[in-house]
C-alpha cells in the first residue's frame, strides 16, 4: 500500500487547490488523526450548540416570565385599591375573607416569580451578549434550572389560575350589591340583577379555567415527549460518533 494518499488528478479549483496542496505530503497517520480531531472538534460545537440553545430558552422563559408576572401583579393590586365597596350593604364575611387571600396569595406569587427573573436573568443576559462558543459555561442557567421553572411555573400556570379566581371574587363583590338591602338576607324576587350579573361570570370563568388546564397538561406533556424523542435521537447520534471513534482508535492502532 502506497505511504501516501492518491490525489485526483485535473485542474483543481481556487478554493480546494490549497487543501490539495496540503493532503499531497500527508500520510495515512496523519489523515487518520486528522479525521479523530475533526471528529472530536464537530461533537464539541454540537454540544456547545446544546447548550447555547438551552441558555436561549432559559433567557426567554426569565424574559416571559418578568413581564407576565409584572404585569398581572400590578392589576391585581389595582382591583384590591380601586374596588369600592357598598357600606350600605353587608358582604357575606367568607367572600371578603377570600378576596382578600385570593389578592394577597396572586401577588405574592407573581412578585416571587419576578424576584427569581431580576436576579437570573442579568447573569444570562451578560452572558448570552459575549460573541464566544466558550462562554456558554460561564452562564448560571444550568445550575439555576429548577428556579427558571419554578418561577416560569408560577408565573404561567398558578398566576393566571388564581388571576381568573380573582376576576370571579371582584365580580361577585362588585354585583352583589346591585338591588340588595343592606341586610344579608336572601335576595327577593324582583332583585336577581346582581346575583345573575356574578353568577354569569363564574359560569364563564369556570369552563375557561378548565380549558386553560386541559390546555397547560396537553401542552407540557407534548413538551415532554418532544424532549424525550429528542434525547433519544441524541443518545443514537452519540452512538454514531462513538462507533466512528473507535474504528479511528483501531485504525491509529494499526498503524
Amino acid at each position: 500500500m502506497s505511504s501516501e494518499l492518491s490525489v485526483p488528478m485535473g485542474s483543481p479549483t481556487p478554493g480546494t487547490s490549497e487543501q490539495i496542496q496540503e493532503n499531497r505530503g500527508m500520510d495515512y497517520r496523519d489523515w487518520v488523526r486528522r479525521s479523530y480531531l475533526e471528529l472530536v472538534t464537530s461533537n464539541h460545537h454540537s454540544v456547545q450548540a446544546l447548550s447555547w440553545r438551552k441558555l436561549y430558552l432559559s433567557r426567554a422563559k426569565l424574559k416571559a416570565s418578568s413581564r407576565t408576572s409584572a404585569l398581572l401583579s400590578g392589576f391585581a393590586m389595582v382591583a384590591m385599591v380601586e374596588v369600592q365597596l357598598e357600606m350600605k350593604y353587608t358582604y357575606p364575611s367568607l367572600l371578603l375573607i377570600a378576596f382578600s387571600v385570593c389578592t394577597t396569595v396572586l401577588v405574592a406569587v407573581h412578585l416571587f416569580a419576578l424576584l427569581i427573573s431580576t436576579c437570573i436573568l442579568p447573569n444570562v443576559e451578560a452572558v448570552s451578549n459575549i460573541h464566544n462558543l466558550n462562554s456558554v459555561s460561564e452562564s448560571p442557567h444550568e445550575r439555576m434550572h429548577y428556579y427558571i421553572e419554578l418561577a416560569w411555573g408560577f408565573s404561567t400556570a398558578l398566576g393566571i389560575l388564581l388571576f381568573l379566581a380573582e376576576v370571579v371574587l371582584l365580580c361577585w363583590i362588585k354585583f352583589l350589591p346591585v338591588n340588595q338591602s343592606g341586610t344579608p338576607s336572601p335576595p327577593q324576587e324582583n332583585n336577581y340583577d346582581g346575583v345573575m350579573a356574578a353568577l354569569a361570570s363564574t359560569i364563564i370563568i369556570v369552563p375557561v379555567g378548565v380549558v386553560f388546564v386541559v390546555f397547560t397538561i396537553h401542552f407540557y406533556r407534548s413538551l415532554v415527549l418532544h424532549k424525550t424523542e429528542r434525547h433519544h435521537e441524541e443518545i443514537e447520534e452519540l452512538h454514531k460518533i462513538k462507533v466512528q471513534l473507535d474504528g479511528l482508535d483501531r485504525g491509529l492502532q494499526v498503524v
